[in-house]
């Protein structure tokens, strides 16, 4: 028997499941046991870990890895189970519904893994990605620096060679799961005679607990408090060439891969965006329909009806942005151009509706307990990484005007 599947219009809530065409029923039957388990197993811990600064991984890391919900889409031989892309973006969406976490398990979902599964050698698919699959290990990318963020070849951490070993030096800054990570990707200098250094660039896999590889404290946000971003120093950390993501062949070629990788990262940045944004919405809508104010409700007020339909349109309309965006990439047609404009466009609505929420909450709004406040918070950080949306119009606008 098929399952209703309401319409936008139809559905009582954006957090109703089976709106989006993208998605099939087999893909709704997953939403539903993912959201149970979000709610029952992680949910409940999520103010312990805000206070903490960060996680416990036999809980959050290990229980993700034993439903399955780490490494959706690699194949079974490399851990996972065999999953599509748009199973491991359900998990994702379905974290920033209810649990704020944050980057942490984008970062580790949606970056380490296909980066290691995608240029990795044999070895290192071997030796990383079932214990990254199973939440033995967490990884971590460290690419940002004190003096270099969205300008990634403005980067000083270098690695020269030294017989048939690399000596990694430098320092990153604002590391998720930096401070928690058993497994980092350090983007660093390979080449310094290169006269650009997206040129000389190498991807290097650096294990905790190798010398000279130092964290520093758990870094004091606004939001994602949950999430944990530290300082990581390397001094003189000797690496095998084994350690060069890719191998002999990886050499000089991290920028590029970087690059590669840009439209799934920026794409699902836009996806927790919108769920983020989803929930805020029906967060707010609900508080509205119940607190009063001059002898009825708010949401009797038609300012604050005209404020909500603006929220749901704009809402709606970078929802259908996105599910465009995430066939593009299921059929191997998303360039980075199109994700630029996702993550700049959703992320840019997600604080707005973030900002409303908080106003229409007055007062309470501000107050910490409240999740407007929490998600307010955790949305102004979305416009910054992956690339500030200073630099996705940038990208965008080069497109625009060059000769093609």
């Amino acid at each position: 028997m098929r399952r209703f599947r309401p319409e936008i219009s139809q559905a009582a809530s954006l957090l109703d499941i089976g709106t989006r065409r993208i998605f099939s029923e087999e893909h709704d039957i997953f939403r539903e046991n993912v959201r149970r388990f979000f709610t029952d197993e992680l949910a409940p811990h999520q103010d312990r870990w805000e206070k903490q600064g960060h996680v416990d991984k036999d809980i959050f890391w290990k229980k993700l890895g034993q439903q399955g919900y780490l490494g959706i889409d690699l194949p079974v031989e490399l851990g996972g189970i065999g999953g599509d892309f748009i199973s491991s973006t359900i998990v994702l969406e379905e974290q920033m519904f209810l649990g704020y976490i944050g980057a942490s398990l984008y970062v580790h979902n949606e970056v380490v893994i296909p980066y290691i599964s995608t240029y990795g050698t044999p070895e290192q698919k071997e030796k990383y990605l079932p214990r990254l699959v199973s939440g033995d290990i967490v990884g971590a990318v460290a690419m940002t620096e004190p003096s270099a963020g969205s300008d990634l070849q403005g980067i000083k951490t270098y690695a020269k060679k030294e017989g048939d070993d690399w000596i990694l030096n430098g320092s990153k800054v604002f590391i998720s799961n930096g401070y928690l990570s058993d497994l980092v990707i350090v983007a660093a200098i390979t080449d310094l005679e290169s006269n650009k250094k997206a040129h000389g660039m190498s991807l290097f896999l650096v294990d905790a607990g190798t010398p000279g590889f130092n964290k520093g404290r758990i870094l004091e946000k606004i939001g994602e408090k949950s999430s944990d971003a530290a300082e990581l120093f390397f001094e003189d950390v000797r690496l095998p060439s084994s350690a060069i993501l890719g191998g002999e062949t990886g050499i000089n070629k991290g920028f590029y891969r970087l690059m590669e990788q840009l439209p799934r990262e920026r794409l699902t940045i836009g996806l927790g965006a919108l769920s983020l944004a989803e929930a805020v919405f029906e967060m707010t809508r609900d508080y509205v329909k119940k607190r009063k104010a001059f002898g009825k409700t708010l949401s009797k007020l038609q300012t604050v009806q005209h404020r909500l339909a603006e929220l749901k349109t704009e809402i709606c309309v970078n929802r259908a942005f996105l599910d465009q965006g995430t066939q593009m990439y299921q059929e191997g047609r998303l360039d980075n151009v199109t994700a630029s404009m996702i993550k700049c466009s959703t992320t840019d609505m997600v604080v707005k509706v973030c900002d409303e929420g908080v106003q229409l909450h007055g007062g309470w709004g501000y107050m910490w307990e409240y999740p407007v406040a929490r998600a307010f918070c955790a949305a102004r950080v979305m416009t910054i990484y992956g690339g500030t949306n200073e630099i996705m119009r940038e990208l965008i606008a080069r497109d625009i005007v060059r000769d093609k």
